[in-house]
């Protein structure tokens, strides 16, 4: 299974860079059409389908997504709908073909190994809208949705890299995808730019959500010495264990202080909003067009607690001043923890070599395999 995720992402990545077309998306250099006007779906006559992995109550990844579904109703009165708790399986296609019974024109289907599932239901049924997280397939009624996490989770590494004592920051990991794999990287290399003594070791679970192997792969890391837990899971659960160690956490999709008060620092997040709420109103328009959006308007750091090491908020303000100006985080030399350079001294990896990136810096501890 998890030789197969690794190849489907890769394929699927590399089919996403050579086919996005949205403004905020890659930066990549293939056009696709302008929108053109056509008919557009009058907001009353628009029901919206959310598939979730999980459920919102994780505090996490479906929490955010939720949350982004709760403003897109509010601000567009138009009528949503979810199904919970559907695995990357064929039961999402049973799930969403239900919602298009139940009379939903509109599906955002919100977990990576939905995708191919997504891909075959978008050719099936031309006249709904699709909208695929993470994924990489696109077609002219289906579209792909992500955000530049990275820069947020470089931020976050440095955080952590002040907050440690023991220089072993643990990181609790899903699915060993090019998607997780760009995200540990940009954390380490945060880690290293004010701590280049520390290490992040990686745990995989194999798993967008268990709770409870969440806690065990942190709990197995807390064991081996790390005072700071980081995370790509849908939960809380890691943060939960750094506290009851008494240790400290890098949280992930929303903001958590209340789950971990005693530990939580800071966490990379999400605002799903606002995508959700133009597209569904390029819908209502009749200026949709399809693409695969990449874009920084969806993801921020959180603010930083107390708990953070004195000088934290210069460091980060400094970075994000720094990030904002146009500089890319992957600027070499960069080198992989087999001694292979990545990329080269004042060189810096493309966007599409970011979207496929499989190695880890050389400040991480494990195998991406």
């Amino acid at each position: 299974m998890k030789k197969r995720l690794m190849a489907l992402a890769l394929a699927a990545a590399l089919l996403f860079v050579a086919g996005c077309g949205n403004s905020s998306s890659q930066g990549q250099t293939p056009s696709t059409p302008e929108a053109t006007k056509t008919a557009g779906i009058p907001k009353e006559k628009i029901k919206v389908g959310f598939v979730y992995i999980g459920v919102p109550g994780d505090e996490g990844y479906t929490y955010a997504q939720d949350q982004g579904r709760k403003a897109l109703e509010s601000q567009l009165g138009v009528k949503t709908v979810t199904v919970e708790n559907v695995p990357e399986s064929s039961e999402v296609e049973t799930a969403i073909r239900n919602l298009i019974d139940g009379g939903a024109n509109v599906i955002f289907a919100t977990s990576f190994g939905y995708m191919e599932y997504v891909a075959d239901l978008a050719k099936q049924f031309p006249n709904v809208y699709f909208f695929h997280c993470s994924g990489s397939l696109t077609d002219k009624n289906l579209s792909t949705y992500f955000g530049k996490i990275e820069n947020p989770r470089y931020l976050s590494g440095i955080a952590a890299g002040l907050k440690t004592q023991t220089n072993k920051i643990g990181y609790v990991a899903a699915m060993p995808i090019p998607e997780v794999i760009r995200g540990i990287d940009a954390f380490a290399l945060g880690v290293k730019s004010v701590n280049p003594n520390a290490k992040v070791e990686v745990v995989w679970t194999n798993t967008w959500y268990d709770p409870s192997l969440e806690k065990s792969a942190a709990i197995e890391l807390l064991n081996r010495g790390a005072d700071v837990i980081a995370q790509h899971q849908d939960t809380t659960s890691a943060q939960i264990a750094a506290e009851e160690a008494g240790k400290f956490a890098i949280g992930y999709n929303s903001p958590t202080p209340k789950a971990a008060p005693k530990a939580y620092l800071t966490a990379p997040i999400w605002d799903w909003s606002k995508y959700f709420i133009p597209q569904v109103q390029s819908i209502i328009d009749g200026t949709y067009k399809s693409g695969a959006y990449w874009g920084p308007e969806v993801v921020a750091l959180d603010k930083l607690t107390d708990l953070a090491a004195p000088g934290t908020q210069e460091a980060v303000d400094a970075a994000a001043k720094k990030i904002a100006g146009g500089y890319n985080i992957f600027t070499g030399p960069i080198v992989d923890n087999q001694g292979k350079a990545i990329v080269e001294q004042g060189k810096t990896l493309t966007d599409e070599q970011v979207w496929v990136l499989d190695r880890f810096v050389d400040n991480v501890v494990g195998s991406t395999k």
